[in-house]
């Protein structure tokens, strides 16, 4: 009987069209919620100008974002498994369409701010309901590579389409449709959600852990805060080491509550598998230099090449690419037959690689020359990366535990991207202003001076990304230990360290 249930569960998934319109579906939220942590980055400028927003303040309209979504991710992966995943993911897309028409119709920074951390809130609802209901629908191994290599395809390039979206937004209406955007998108999803979905009705058991609840997104939000203000304020400011004292210490907390929660927030023993802990441990590193090299890449394209907002968006065109490249025809294709990590490991040298390239940039740099090699390169790393992650670290957990699971998936990618990018940042603005401080003699080349700079404090920044990539890749190699699936073998779906559970 065992030899014929694979052939059996192929037949059942191939019997059901379906299938391959709920991925449609859950690749339209996830790219919304990918897409709004980047697109608003290039439409800043025009914000603040016309709410008058100050400097100290512009970086809200992107913290908010991501410390709500962030912080809150856990949460809401045990939302979806109390309440449903069709229904916290239609919830999710309801609430993050008022968000955005809130944020659309701000006339005050205040009300901007609001709008973008109440996006964050209901993406952190949306976010794991989406990768759950993928996680259940795609149980074969060919069918479960080809969806997770489309899902992740847009996890990688999501953020590079936001800088394209925005820039033709901006340049073509105005910043305020960098939000409107999501809402004709969130209302197609709804309306074939409520047709197709399925997820079914909740754990009538599972109960919410309120102190857990307090504990953990408030040591995430404390820490990614404190990465934050360290760029204005400095490492050793005491509203710095203050904030990440505390979230260390609501961390620890969280983490020993956990121990004794009779409904654990995050079930331990999903951590404690070594092959899943690896996967959410490469996520955050990975994607501390890829966030950071959108932030620098926009600067440097604009400030420096003076590019326009379109033709800096169009210039990630090629890391979007290859990332989908990278994910659909490698990545898809090799994860039935390989080890994650022969995928996982090479992908993140390639994007060390692809960084390193970007260090040699100057300020008379070309972009097909100097800047195309590196982005290719560092796309393709990701999307050999990012598929085999989340399709490893959410393979084999029990259905009460799929919402948690693909939360803790998206945290570390959000929370990696927040620290790296403020850490990141830190090291760039310092560099740059030491660089200026020594060459600054003569006024008349003062304008030069401030560029050259810019760019030697990108490319400190970008070296240090490079080594952490390298990092990421040293994690992956020596904890992710799942075997490539056993063909026609019961289970096959699961990778095999991830049965364990």
């Amino acid at each position: 009987m065992s030899a014929t249930s694979p052939a059996a569960g192929a037949a059942a998934d191939e019997a059901d069209p379906r299938r391959w319109w709920i991925l449609v579906i859950i690749a339209l939220a996830q790219l919304m919620v990918v897409l709004d942590a980047t697109i608003v980055n290039i439409a800043l400028p025009s914000a603040q100008r016309d709410l008058g927003i100050s400097d100290a303040d512009r970086q809200w309209v992107i913290t908010a974002y991501t410390l709500a979504f962030g912080g809150l991710l856990l949460l809401g992966g045990r939302i979806a498994d109390l309440l449903g995943r069709r229904r916290t993911f239609v919830v999710g897309l309801i609430g993050f369409a008022g968000a955005s028409a809130l944020g659309g119709g701000a006339g005050s920074s205040g009300m901007l701010f609001g709008a973008r951390a109440l996006q964050g809130a209901f993406a952190a609802l949306l976010a794991p309901s989406a990768l759950s209901l993928l996680t259940t629908t795609f149980t074969h191994p060919r069918e479960r590579g080809k969806a997770f290599g489309i899902y992740g395809a847009i996890a990688g390039s999501g953020s590079a389409i936001g800088f394209i979206a925005g820039g033709l937004l901006t340049q073509y209406l105005n910043w305020r449709w960098c939000l409107y955007v999501n809402i004709p998108v969130a209302v197609v999803a709804v309306l074939a959600g409520l047709a197709l979905l399925d997820g079914g009705p909740g754990h009538r058991g599972a109960r919410l852990d309120v102190p857990g609840a307090v504990l953990g997104p408030g040591g995430l939000v404390a820490v990614v805060y404190g990465f934050s203000e360290a760029e204005p304020r400095g490492w050793t400011d005491p509203v710095v080491l203050s904030l990440f004292a505390a979230g260390v210490a609501l961390l620890a907390a969280f983490v020993w509550w956990q121990t004794r929660a009779p409904h654990p927030l995050l079930p331990l023993h999903l951590v404690h598998d070594r092959d899943r802990a690896g996967c959410f441990v490469t996520m955050a590193l990975a994607v501390v230099g890829m966030f950071g090299l959108f932030l620098f890449m926009t600067y440097y394209l604009q400030i420096v090449l003076g590019y326009s907002p379109l033709r800096t968006g169009l210039g990630y065109l090629p890391l979007t690419a290859a990332t989908i490249v990278g994910s659909t025809q490698v990545s898809a294709r090799l994860l039935p037959h390989v080890a994650p990590r022969a995928l996982m490991v090479p992908g993140l040298l390639l994007a060390a690689g692809g960084l390193v390239v970007l260090t040699r940039m100057t300020v008379h740099s070309g972009y097909t020359t100097e800047i195309l090699p590196g982005l290719v390169l560092m796309g393709l790393g990701m999307g050999l990366t990012f598929m085999p992650i989340f399709a490893t670290s959410t393979a084999g957990v029990a259905p009460h535990d799929s919402g948690v699971t693909s939360a803790t998936v998206n945290t570390a990618q959000q929370v990696g991207g927040s620290m790296g990018t403020a850490l990141l940042n830190t090291v760039a603005t310092t560099g740059s202003t030491a660089y200026v401080a020594a060459h600054l003699g003569d006024p008349a080349r003062k304008a030069l001076v401030v560029r050259e700079g810019m760019v030697h404090g990108y490319t400190v920044a970008i070296w240090w990304a490079a080594a952490v990539m390298l990092l990421a890749g040293l994690v992956a190699g020596l904890t992710i230990r799942v075997k490539p699936p056993a063909h026609g073998a019961a289970g096959a779906a699961l990778p095999q360290g991830a049965r364990r559970l």
